[in-house]
């Protein structure tokens, strides 16, 4: 850094600098307080969008539960307008059920695989796969059935895995394998409250 013997020096100097730079440092603090603002307005854009996510799925599942069946066209609407959101999967999962108890399995099953491709929570996706196992197993598409159980690989779901792989055997007429799976079902800790009685069915 130069030194100056003068504070006229000084201030000829600080002149200098500034025609030379005060443009862009002015320019430099109107990016970065634009930018500080930017950000202040899409994280509050952000939160609003949220909340409003979260009114119109709360409404949404409350017409499901309803109006059941007959509020497809409204949560599928949701779906759609919200589809980056979580609260399309969980609306997708919701409507689902909704499906399944109206015995439509092919249309529950689209909302199931469609909910699987758009998150990325791992709880949501071991549940998902369990979920369309299920549908399968009850089409008789037991393949499928299997491939989609290979998804559902947390511990946690180890028995309820196991399980639907006794009753996909049981219902291809393979009792030994069936029965060789509801005893590894027996050695989990999520058993179901079932799973004796279908022991107690196999070894009659």
């Amino acid at each position: 850094m130069e030194l100056y013997d003068t504070e006229e020096q000084q201030v000829e100097a600080i002149k200098g600098w500034w025609k030379e730079n005060g443009k862009s440092v002015v320019i430099g603090v109107a990016v970065s307080l634009a930018g500080i603002l930017g950000w202040n307005y899409y994280q509050e854009s952000v939160k609003s969008a949220q909340e409003e996510a979260s009114l119109q799925y709360t409404d949404t599942i409350s017409a499901l539960s309803d109006k059941g069946i007959e509020a497809e066209k409204v949560v599928q609407q949701f779906i759609n307008s919200h589809s980056d959101s979580d609260y399309s999967v969980l609306a997708a999962m919701q409507l689902a059920k909704t499906l399944v108890d109206a015995k439509q399995l092919e249309q529950a099953l689209v909302q199931l695989e469609w909910a699987d491709a758009h998150t990325d929570d791992v709880a949501l996706k071991m549940l998902l796969n369990y979920r369309i196992a299920r549908i399968y197993a009850d089409q008789e598409k037991y393949d499928q059935a299997s491939s989609a159980l290979k998804n559902v690989s947390d511990k946690s779901w180890a028995g309820r895995v196991s399980e639907l792989k006794g009753d996909i055997a049981l219902k291809q007429g393979n009792k030994d394998a069936a029965y060789a799976a509801y005893s590894e079902a027996q050695q989990a800790q999520d058993q179901s409250r079932l799973l004796q009685m279908k022991l107690d069915d196999l070894a009659k």
